[in-house]
């Protein structure tokens, strides 16, 4: 007789859970009353989720020998058990609905007490995330169970609750059938990571309220209408509006908009319950192949944010969320896309009052089933759809009276199924003013623009002339050529990059249909680790003994973990300006202008809040500077503006024209001053030095098998130069290799070869040099080389032509490739050991960070000057970084100001660190550096370009270091 099968525990059943009230709209604040329940908490882990029975949510329980958690928080960031991070994989068999045995469980229990003056009656007690499945418990009586992790779900407690310890009891399991549903690129973090609250609900309290304010833009017209049961009045003191709920009124407003966020303080009173409202009047559409909001396209200059803390993981506070939320408005950031899932409803509240448009995303994916050709995915069963539907509703209703919020997105990697199509049916049914979207379905059946990843700059081109690949079914492919395009994802931001950012705004900015993007992502994962031996650094996959992971992948972020913002920041605040300052149209081509070209680039605001100056500036030296008048300009309107006489003082040096747009006053997001876009503009090029072709000093043989040529002295046998004024000195000699970056190692499921791949197929890591000849000429060293890797027939045939004038020594390389180069070269350049005693870098050229030829826009010509150290990026992953371009001389010193100054021609990048490319490549992690007793100094003609390949498109063609002749000189001499 066959045994009949087992019931599905309640945490591998695909239901979203039992017990819970419907899902409400969320508030901050009212005058009913609330109590935090945030704290220590008790705590006890088991292995399994079949190895611990009910008993401990007993009022009576002993848990006198449990730990203590701090609760929000997640157990395994409390060193019980360990993180683990995947990008796609799912880190248990993919065996739905069902769960391996070892399944992590935590039990927590917490005793509290209700206030005196809390007044009897009905109250409920409120989750706003757990992952990834809780049952509950409060005095013993069983509440019910929930899944979809960062979702609200509430229990009505009022009649169980005392005035005198309260014992509330929940279970956690870490892995459910909603891990199924939540197989997002992080960390999986199991825990109570959200508030816990108790919230009295008098009689007559808000059930429910739904805000609606459109505005039209034709007339300047609001509409109001707030539905709310029970019923009940809304009044806005400010716009003289009192009405009953269901009411509309039509006044005139001023439009909530991301530049511009307006909002109306408000109250909606029903019998039992006052309720502060914020309202933000606006009205998005899709209309004639555009989103619109408020009558005009808005192009989107986002990012994609996970909630991280490297200390508490997705355990944010306010001030975490408002510290991100700053950093993104001083950065030009102007919408942010919920990857994957709702965000704490708080973050909302500070998106509708800083301004950003906000794609929210609910929680859902299911990318560990692409691996299996989408076979069992849960988006496609209808045994799962009630739990999508739970999701869908859980944040429509919670975030529905948010202005920031202008699109609905079903979730991520889903593949494509009837279970979406539920989801969007309803979203449309419940709430028609905001336009959904979702990436996974090319045919768009359920969205309302078009949304790609990561498509490179020659298809968005396509997308955006509406001549993409066509769909089969000409109908569905007619709907979709209509519609917006997106990218919902792009330049992914690991590691040193992302290249390309600017080419990427042209095409936005060309093609209407092209509204923007979502750069991938925010912040890299890193979690906080200390070695053994007291070192603080940031962790990735299989830093903590995971059997599965995805390595570094989760280093993608435009700042690092603790928040310092990152080059490619800085490059994005750039590319991204609101503002362009340029030359004006005639005078760019003459060459050297004498007016500027401000482009208003604002989707709805004028300049009116911003202040313009200018200065000239000559080899970074200030020589006058003042406010610039900018007539007003309406979005899109340009204006040329003369700028003023040049001044004196040049002598001729390089002179140059900067023009910056600040903050004419304080803003909630930066104080008066904060610069918002800048350019710069030549004014007149430095006389040029002439170039000694015959000095006096002639090569001669010293002592020691040295040849003696002006301030230098080299190897006779090798012709190295070995000492510059008597200072030792290793090199310099030609150097090709690069600590790969990630967009260098790119991604394995991208088609054709990687670079970095390439560049160690071919040995581009260990070249060997060969001297062929050292020739004493009349005026000059000469030193014939080939630099080849081993195993190759490849090489660069390398001339040094060494000549001296005075105390100044230059260097001329000539670089002839031999053989067919399969693929481009990492650097073309050289590099030098110098003295470690040197400890600041100071240098005329671009900065103050580093930039590479496809991110080099935030690179500001300049006089610059900082610690040989601080020119290290520390990337989280060690990787090349810290290159500065365009350096027309840089000088090394040390603490008495000696040192050596080098000058380019033509301009060079520089880059300077305590350890070679070769320490740098074998590091993991920023413990495993340790600064060496040189500077490390290379002088680079090229750089190959950035890209975004670790999940994106590679270099641009135009960006690429392609293996060919090229000369270039360098002038050496020490500084006293």
């Amino acid at each position: 007789m066959t045994a009949a099968p087992r019931p599905l525990p309640y945490y591998e059943d695909p239901s979203p859970g039992s017990g819970c009230r419907p899902p409400r709209a969320w508030y901050a604040r009212s005058d009913a009353r609330r109590m935090s329940l945030h704290g220590a908490w008790r705590f006890r882990l088991s292995p399994t989720a079949r190895s611990a029975d009910a008993s401990f949510a007993r009022p009576d329980f002993d848990d006198t020998d449990w730990d203590d958690l701090r609760v929000p928080g997640h157990w395994v960031l409390a060193g019980h058990g360990a993180p683990a991070y995947t990008n796609t994989r799912y880190p248990f068999p993919v065996d739905p609905p069902h769960l391996p045995d070892e399944n992590p469980t935590g039990d927590h229990r917490h005793a509290f007490d209700i206030p005196a003056d809390w007044e009897p009656g009905p109250a409920l007690l409120r989750f706003e995330g757990v992952e990834s499945c809780a049952r509950v418990w409060l005095n013993g009586r069983e509440l019910g169970h929930f899944k979809g992790s960062r979702l609200p779900h509430e229990f009505e407690v009022g009649h169980l609750l005392r005035s005198r310890r309260n014992v509330l009891a929940v279970r956690v399991h870490q892995w459910s059938s909603g891990s199924y549903l939540e197989d997002q690129d992080q960390w999986w973090l199991p825990g109570v990571f959200r508030e816990v609250t108790l919230h009295h609900r008098p009689v007559g309290a808000v059930v429910d309220h739904f805000v609606h304010a459109s505005y039209d833009h034709r007339t300047g017209l609001g509409t109001l209408r707030v539905e709310c049961a029970p019923a009940g009045r809304v009044t806005i003191a400010e716009l003289g509006l009192d009405l009953a709920t269901g009411q509309s009124a039509t006044v005139p407003v001023l439009p909530w908009t991301a530049e511009t966020p307006r909002l109306y303080d408000a109250e909606l009173r029903t019998p039992g319950e006052r309720v502060p409202l914020r309202v933000g009047f606006r009205t998005v559409r899709v209309q004639d192949g555009l989103l619109t909001v408020n009558g005009r396209r808005v192009l989107f200059r986002g990012v994609n944010r996970h909630e991280f803390d490297p200390r508490y993981g997705r355990a944010l506070g306010p001030e975490a969320m408002r510290r991100d939320l700053l950093l993104m408005k001083q950065h030009n950031i102007n919408a942010v896309r919920t990857s994957h899932y709702p965000p704490h409803p708080a973050f909302l509240d500070l998106c509708d009052e800083l301004g950003l448009w906000v794609v929210e995303e609910c929680d859902l994916e299911t990318h560990g089933f692409k691996q299996q050709g989408w076979r069992g995915n849960p988006a496609d069963d209808d045994a799962w759809t009630p739990a999508l539907l739970d999701r869908a509703r859980r944040m429509v209703e919670r975030d529905k009276n948010h202005p920031s919020v202008i699109m609905w997105s079903l979730g991520n990697e889903c593949g494509t199924g009837r279970g979406l199509s539920a989801m969007a049916a309803w979203m449309r049914e419940r709430d028609p003013s905001r336009p959904l979207h979702y990436e996974g379905d090319a045919s768009c059946a359920n969205t309302d623009v078009y949304s790609r990843m990561y498509a490179d700059h020659a298809e968005v081109a396509r997308i955006g002339r509406r001549e993409e690949e066509p769909l089969a079914d000409p109908a569905a492919d007619a709907r979709r050529r209509g519609l917006p395009f997106l990218l919902c994802e792009y330049a992914h931001a690991m590691g040193n990059g992302p290249g390309g950012l600017s080419e990427y705004q042209r095409l936005f900015e060309t093609y209407e249909r092209c509204q923007g993007g979502f750069v991938w992502e925010w912040t890299d994962h890193g979690l906080r680790k200390i070695t053994p031996y007291g070192e603080a650094f940031f962790a990735y996959g299989g830093d903590f003994g995971e059997e599965m992971h995805d390595g570094s992948f989760v280093c993608d972020g435009l700042v690092f973990p603790d928040r310092v913002p990152s080059p490619g920041l800085a490059e994005f605040k750039k590319v991204v300006e609101p503002v362009r300052i340029g030359a004006a149209g005639g005078a760019a081509a003459a060459g050297l202008p004498r007016a500027v070209r401000i482009s208003n680039l604002h989707d709805f605001a004028g300049l009116s809040h911003l202040a313009f100056r200018w200065s000239y500036e000559a080899e970074g030296e200030v020589l006058a500077e003042g406010p610039l008048t900018v007539p007003p300009l309406a979005p899109g309107a340009s204006a040329e503006v003369a700028l003023p006489p040049e001044p004196a003082g040049r002598r001729g040096r390089e002179a140059l024209w900067t023009v910056r747009a600040l903050s004419a006053a304080d803003t909630p997001w930066a104080a008066a001053g904060h610069e918002v876009a800048w350019g710069q503009l030549p004014a007149a090029p430095a006389t040029p030095r002439p170039v000694p072709r015959s000095a006096g000093a002639r090569p001669r043989h010293g002592e020691g098998n040295l040849v003696l040529l002006g301030p230098g002295a080299f190897d006779a046998t090798t012709g190295v130069l070995r000492y510059l004024d008597g200072v030792q000195l290793e090199g310099p000699r030609l150097d090709v290799w690069r600590a790969p970056t990630d967009n260098d190692e790119g991604a394995p499921w991208q088609p054709g070869p990687r670079p970095a791949e390439q560049w160690r197929r071919i040995g581009l890591h260990r070249m060997r040099h060969r001297v062929a000849a050292v020739e004493c000429g009349r005026d000059a060293l000469v030193v014939r080389t080939r630099v080849a890797p081993a195993g190759s027939g490849l090489a660069l045939d390398t001339d040094y032509r060494w000549s001296a004038d005075g105390g100044r020594l230059r260097l001329e390389v000539s670089v002839r490739p031999y053989g067919d180069w399969p693929c481009p070269l990492p650097r073309l350049g050289v590099r030098m050991g110098l003295c470690g005693s040197l400890v600041t870098a100071r240098w005329y050229g671009g900065g103050p960070g580093e930039a590479y030829p496809d991110t080099r826009a935030a690179a500001r010509t300049g006089l610059w000057s900082v610690p040989v150290g601080a020119l290290q990026t520390p990337y989280v992953r060690p990787q090349e970084n810290g290159a500065r371009i365009d350096t027309r001389w840089v000088e090394l010193t040390r603490s008495d100001g000696s040192g050596l100054r080098v000058e380019g021609e033509p301009a060079f990048w520089f880059t300077a660190r305590r350890w070679t490319s070769e320490q740098l490549d074998a590091a993991r992690h920023s413990t495993d550096l340790t600064p060496g007793d040189r500077v490390r100094l290379h002088l680079d003609h090229a750089q190959h370009g950035i890209g975004s390949r670790s999940c994106g498109p590679g270099v641009l063609p135009e960006y690429a270091l392609t293996a060919a002749p090229a000369r270039f000189a360098v002038t050496l001499r020490t500084v006293r």
